[in-house]
């Protein structure tokens, strides 16, 4: 009697410890839009402590007078930065060693011993990097307002963005399985929905038309098909996820379409997209030819960004930490004879250089 009795405590008490565990975890609400609309915020205090923990800022050190001598007149092939004092142009170089390769220090962009060179193709992509952070800075402010990016924005320290994304062949299966479609497979992009895994080409390097949404009850005006609706719901899916918001966030989903029932983040999201658009089609995709193999998707394209690549969880990066305010440089785009494309010059040298280490490497 004493060993049932003692058995079934013990199971009460594991029962209460295994669904206390179960306990759902306590969310806080906030409200962003009309009242008695549904429109607001969840988030867990937990999650919200973890991802602050993650998106502090590095400390920048003090700032220094644009007092000559000038940068493009100590160093040779400096061809951004030229105009900054030569305290200022170390400083800049200092901070983007710490916000890129903390590690590998200044020799992950430079080839030691000689720093002019372009023999490295690093050099050549964050020179094109400092340009397209001058250009986001200098002309997409209704976006980054006066927040505004840096290189730390993306990199977090890391030499690589840990959001890039690249063209998705898609799953390798038989011929026999039949046409997906690009869809039924689920894809961290669409929130492992069986949506259309590649909206970031469409919609993020391609232009395709996003607003699919009709204005009457019947199709006898809006000619989308549903593919391109299921398209646009992966892409919000994606931005939902890469800004940790819900829908509510930019829409009244009692009207989804309807932009006087939006809130004021929707039409900031508008120009999100747009940028996103300008830089992979401007600044990114281009640079294919001169990241060595490694570096390219399986498809063989560029590395390019999405919503996540800067904001990384928050809908504003960073918190909104403005750290560009630190580094003037930054918010001022060169000349267009100054920036210019990748040149093929540029990209053939990165090649040869490195076809040339290959094969010193392998003996030939």
């Amino acid at each position: 009697m004493i060993k049932q009795w003692f058995a079934k405590t013990v199971s009460i008490a594991l029962g209460v410890v295994l669904l206390a565990g179960c306990e759902p975890p306590t969310a806080e609400s906030t409200q962003n839009g009309f009242r008695g609309t549904g429109m607001l915020q969840l988030e867990q205090p937990k999650v919200r402590e973890a991802k602050v923990a993650a998106n502090q800022v590095p400390a920048a050190s003090p700032a220094l007078p644009a007092t000559p001598p000038y940068a493009k007149d100590v160093y040779q092939n400096v061809q951004v930065l030229g105009d900054l004092g030569v305290g200022q142009f170390t400083r800049l170089m200092a901070a983007m060693t710490q916000w890129v390769a903390p590690e590998e220090g200044c020799n992950y962009c430079h080839v030691t011993g000689n720093l002019a060179s372009d023999d490295i193709y690093t050099k050549v992509v964050s020179r094109r990097m400092l340009q397209m952070t001058q250009h986001i800075n200098a002309n997409w402010n209704d976006h980054v307002g006066e927040t505004g990016v840096t290189c730390y924005t993306c990199h977090r320290g890391n030499n690589v963005p840990a959001e890039i994304w690249f063209e998705d062949p898609g799953p390798r299966s038989a011929a026999k399985a039949g046409w997906r479609d690009n869809q039924n497979t689920p894809a961290p992009v669409a929130a492992m929905a069986s949506l259309p895994y590649d909206s970031l080409s469409r919609y993020l390097l391609g232009d395709e038309e996003i607003r699919v949404i009709g204005n009457t009850a019947l199709p006898s005006t809006n000619t989308s098909p549903i593919k391109a609706t299921e398209g646009t719901y992966s892409l919000m899916m994606h931005m939902s996820d890469a800004l940790g918001v819900n829908c509510t966030f930019c829409h009244n989903t009692r009207a989804m379409a309807d932009w006087t029932q939006s809130t004021p983040q929707r039409v900031t999201a508008w120009y999100g997209i747009e940028m996103a658009r300008d830089l992979n089609v401007d600044y990114l995709d281009p640079l294919q030819p001169v990241y060595p193999e490694h570096r390219l998707g399986d498809l063989g394209d560029a590395p390019k960004a999405n919503c996540a690549t800067c904001h990384q969880g928050v809908n504003k990066p960073l918190y909104g930490a403005a750290m560009v305010k630190d580094f003037p440089s930054l918010t001022v785009e060169a000349s267009t004879s100054a920036m210019g494309q990748v040149s093929s010059e540029a990209a053939s040298a990165v090649a040869t250089s490195e076809a040339v280490d290959r094969q010193e490497a392998e003996g030939i």
